[in-house]
Order: structure tokens, then C-alpha cells, then sequence
């Protein structure tokens, strides 16, 4: 019987959505093992005050089986 569990991560990138999504889940990766997937949970933005975006902000719901 396999057991999920799932956590909550912050990531950010100066490039991309989908790089901070990469971001996340590498760096994730580093200290968890069996990752199995993710969710985009939110997305947020930084710009600068003339409206362009400077970063890329998401919140991932990552989940792992734990054995």
C-alpha cells in the first residue's frame, strides 16, 4: 500500500512561469524523494512601476509517496 503526501512550495523566476515551476520542484528534489506531481496552485507577478513584469511567483502543491 503507497501512501501520498503532499506539501506546499514557493518559487520564483526572473525568466518564465514554467522556469519557476522547474525552480521548484529541482530544488524540491534535492531533499525529497518519489515526487509524482504537481499542481500550480497561484501565480503572481512583480513588475516594475512601468507595468513590465520583473518576476514570476508560483505556489505548487507537490506531492510524493511515502513508503
Amino acid at each position: 500500500m503507497s501512501v501520498a503526501k503532499i506539501i506546499e512550495v514557493n518559487a520564483a523566476s526572473k525568466t518564465s512561469i514554467e522556469d519557476a515551476v522547474k525552480v521548484g520542484l529541482s530544488k524540491t528534489a534535492e531533499t525529497v524523494k518519489n515526487l509524482k506531481g504537481a499542481w500550480v496552485n497561484e501565480i503572481k507577478v512583480v513588475t516594475d512601476d512601468g507595468g513590465n513584469v520583473t518576476e514570476w511567483r508560483v505556489n505548487l502543491r507537490i506531492s510524493f509517496v511515502v513508503s
